[in-house]
């Protein structure tokens, strides 16, 4: 007697199929089946991913805050050299906001609230707000 099984292994994206056969009892192999010779032929979709947006972080200008205290915000949150924390605190301060960085949007307001936090905890006004790019 001949058992043949057949089972067809889909992809979580239904795009290709297997055709598995079992070996018969009496120990000879089958050949794989071709899948498109029973006439059912699967279209593959088009899928294509998109990038996710992009947020800007700007911190504000305000009189209360240290031009010191910014630059160190700009090191320990953005992680910028000494030179470009200098350049972006010279930006807020003379044109009242600088971008400090383009991220996805979960780590943006995650930054923005680092900064936020970290400025509160010693007790200065920073603001900072998070704008899409």
């Amino acid at each position: 007697m001949i058992l043949d099984t057949v089972e067809y292994l889909f992809d979580t994206n239904l795009q290709k199929r297997t055709d598995v056969v079992a070996a018969s009892d009496d120990g000879d192999d089958q050949e794989r089946q071709d899948p498109r010779r029973d006439g059912l032929l699967l279209a593959e979709p088009m899928v294509k991913t998109k990038r996710p947006p992009y947020f800007k972080v700007v911190l504000l200008n305000d009189d209360y805050t240290p031009m010191d205290f910014v630059v160190f915000v700009l090191k320990d949150i953005f992680h910028l050299d000494h030179e470009a924390s200098i350049s972006i605190m010279l930006e807020i301060h003379n044109k009242g906001a600088g971008v400090c960085g383009i991220f996805t949007r979960d780590v943006a307001e995650t930054k923005a609230e680092l900064v936020i936090t970290l400025s509160r905890r010693n007790e200065y006004p920073l603001q900072c707000r998070v704008e899409k790019a």
